[in-house]
């Protein structure tokens, strides 16, 4: 549409009218009822337009304030007012001013791996779930329906113009995830079991199952899966837009949805890739120059574990919050080969949380195999007045939280200790705590947006009470939150003397080729039209 308006038109202005972002408050919306950032785009068209001259784009965004300052701001504005700015020529780049000052010699996150892409589509809600018990519930609801329409419109077939796509229950499907084959059967002649669920990154700090099977997924994306292995770790974040809150990168051992950030698309970008964990995904060219630059061999779990002391915190989205306007993530690259070393060390303990004491343990440091644990003074718990009742009681509809007590409660449940930076702990606008109940409360079913199907009935199989692994899942997922929350000082420490000191400049890098491809560009590109599936 960017190419198509540059090329048809003369003139484009756009005036962005939610500069507080996503879901800001009530009235400061130009329309109260709608969280969508909001703008406003005039074009113009001269008689004989050429379109092989792309359309001069200038772009401002109103000041932050209420409805009625937006109201008067856009009452004394004209296209001759000062304080435009202009944008990009290139035919598809955004509507964006571009990238200036510090920000701009960044280099920008793309460029430290070779290969990234989207996560896992499934395309089928009821092929995920918060337990595998509830996954096993509802294949065999599907295999043991006899009604062939019926169990189609359990399936809950991919539809492309109203009519049944690529998958559908007289599909076989050949693609194997991995080293796991997909049975050479279609859905309706199956009778066996499920294939054994395995943990799946949902979303950020949610982690939840899947059942492994290609017939179930509209888009495998075989790139994550053939380099999936124990060692394994996916960075994920958005792109199409910023993120406006948070930690603009989150971290999983495990293998992402394509919503896995924070529930709205974004790109996951492996450590590694192949399954022997041989190959870095971050570009050698770059692990050699940094190298050389810092007088010690780099690995590429160094590189990872930078990235994610630097980014994956707060600071960094407020620090940088006027130059997200435009999507697209740039690194600081510290030039002080101690200020990287240091940044190693604490990227190390956040992979480590981030993946639930999966990756990058150590006990001899700190950091032992599993679930991360908070000091015990500090620690949350429940008391035996406080469990989450289990069966015959139902599920819980409803969890709150009160800061007086640091009390989470859960139903008729309840947690001690847990601290209001806990509760209110956030990924780019979705709040971590509520979004995970949400997905295990009583009535699961989401709201409909626009033309979206219905989901399958078989959807609504799920457990009729509290289970046992809810509550250590989240008493887990506290501790890890707990300890995130404990290091947020030391990362915006640490982006503050990375940022007032020496830093390596994109240009720079380019031209000493570190960020080029090995093997070249076409490797690159053929592994992502791979992951398209």
């Amino acid at each position: 549409m960017r190419d198509d308006l540059r090329r048809t038109c003369s003139e484009i202005w756009v005036i962005d009218c939610s500069p507080e972002g996503h879901a800001p408050a009530v009235a400061t919306r130009i329309f109260p009822g709608v969280k969508h950032r909001v703008c406003i785009a005039i074009a113009s068209r001269k008689l004989q337009k050429n379109d092989q001259e792309a359309a001069r784009v200038r772009f401002r965004a109103l000041a932050k304030g209420s409805r009625e300052q937006k109201f008067a701001e856009l009452s004394r504005l004209s296209l001759k007012s000062g304080g435009w700015i202009e944008c990009p020529t290139n035919w598809r780049d955004p509507f964006l001013p571009v990238a200036s000052g510090p920000w701009a010699q960044f280099v920008q996150l793309d460029a430290f791996f070779v290969y990234e892409g989207p996560g896992v589509m499934p395309g089928r809600t009821w092929a995920i779930s918060p337990d595998p018990q509830t996954l096993r519930m509802r294949w065999s609801k599907l295999i043991q329906e006899k009604n062939p329409d019926t169990k189609e419109k359990l399936f809950h077939p991919q539809l492309r113009k109203g009519k049944v796509a690529s998958r559908h229950i007289r599909k076989i499907v050949r693609q194997p995830l991995g080293s796991r084959d997909t049975r050479p059967i279609t859905i309706l002649g199956d009778k066996d079991e499920c294939e054994t669920p395995i943990r799946y990154g949902f979303r950020s700090f949610d982690r939840q199952w899947l059942i492994p099977d290609a017939r179930l997924l509209n888009d495998v994306r075989p790139v994550l899966w053939s380099a999936f292995s124990g060692r394994q770790v996916h960075l994920t974040t958005i792109t199409e837009t910023s993120p406006s809150s948070g930690p603009a990168i989150t971290l999983t051992a495990l293998i992402p949805d394509q919503d896995h950030y924070n529930g709205r698309g974004g790109r996951a970008y492996p450590l590694w890739r192949d399954s022997e964990a041989l190959q870095p995904n971050i570009k050698p060219a770059l692990l050699a120059h940094l190298a050389k630059l810092y007088g010690k061999p780099i690995k590429a779990e160094d590189v990872m574990a930078y990235l994610a002391a630097v980014m994956a915190h707060p600071a960094f989205t407020a620090r940088f919050k006027a130059d997200l306007i435009r999507p697209g993530l740039h690194v600081p690259l510290t030039a002080d080969a101690k200020l990287f070393a240091e940044a190693v060390a604490l990227g190390t303990e956040v992979i480590w949380l981030h993946s639930h004491g999966e990756r990058f343990f150590d006990a001899a440091t700190g950091r032992p195999k599993g679930p991360p644990r908070l000091p015990k003074e500090g620690a949350p718990f429940i008391p035996a007045n406080g469990a989450i009742p289990g069966a015959p009681e139902p599920l819980p509809e409803n969890m709150d939280y009160d800061s007086a007590t640091r009390r989470l409660k859960i139903g008729r449940g309840f947690v001690e200790n847990v601290t209001p930076e806990m509760w209110a702990y956030e990924v780019s606008g979705k709040e971590v705590l509520r979004h995970w109940f949400s997905y295990r409360e009583r009535d699961r079913k989401k709201p409909l947006i626009g033309d979206r199907r219905p989901p399958s009935p078989l959807d609504s199989v799920q457990p009729d009470h509290w289970l046992p692994e809810y509550t250590s899942d989240l008493i887990d997922l506290l501790h890890v939150l707990g300890r995130l929350i404990a290091l947020e000082p030391r990362q915006a420490d640490l982006l503050e003397r990375i940022c007032a000191g020496k830093l390596r400049k994109a240009d720079e890098l380019r031209k000493a080729g570190a960020l080029a491809h090995a093997g070249g560009d076409a490797t690159s590109q053929k592994d992502k039209k791979k992951s398209k599936g």
